[in-house]
């Protein structure tokens, strides 16, 4: 019998509002744990042709616990695990250490689901990726 991973995850229908936003270049902005005092960016699936994208939806469709898959993504690739039949991890980064953060197939797919060609970023969420670069550029000031 499969198991039941009791661990909490991010499901559409979340009490606390985890999804901040989706910026242009498709990174999953989220308040981790429902906590808008820590937003992290994720990055997300980047299909570079309608056919990548169908193929990685398929592949993500037919993972089965044990597997993982790997996307492109802004700068470079990301990952994908799949814990159990309604759990998956999607890897980010957090001060230098590697996060998994859990999503069940349908907030997941959804996600992914924002690298098809069709897709635009609302007008407030361009806003994140503003806000991403003047971080980067601030620290690259601060290295100089």
């Amino acid at each position: 019998m499969p198991t039941f991973p009791l661990a909490p995850r991010y499901r559409l229908d979340d009490v606390s509002p985890w999804l901040v936003g989706i910026d242009p270049v498709r990174r999953y902005w989220l308040a981790v744990n429902g906590d808008a005092e820590h937003t992290v960016a994720v990055p997300g699936l980047l299909a570079p042709s309608q056919a990548a994208f169908r193929d990685t939806l398929l592949l993500f469709r037919g993972l089965e616990p044990g597997d993982s898959l790997r996307m492109p993504a802004v700068g470079g690739v990301a990952e994908i695990y799949c814990i159990s039949a309604n759990c998956y991890a999607l890897v980010g980064q957090d001060a230098l250490a590697p996060v998994w953060h859990l999503f069940d197939r349908e907030s997941l797919e959804s996600l992914l689901m924002t690298a098809h060609a069709d897709w635009q970023c609302s007008p407030k969420d361009v806003e994140l990726g503003r806000r991403l670069m003047q971080h980067a550029w601030g620290a690259l000031s601060l290295a100089a």
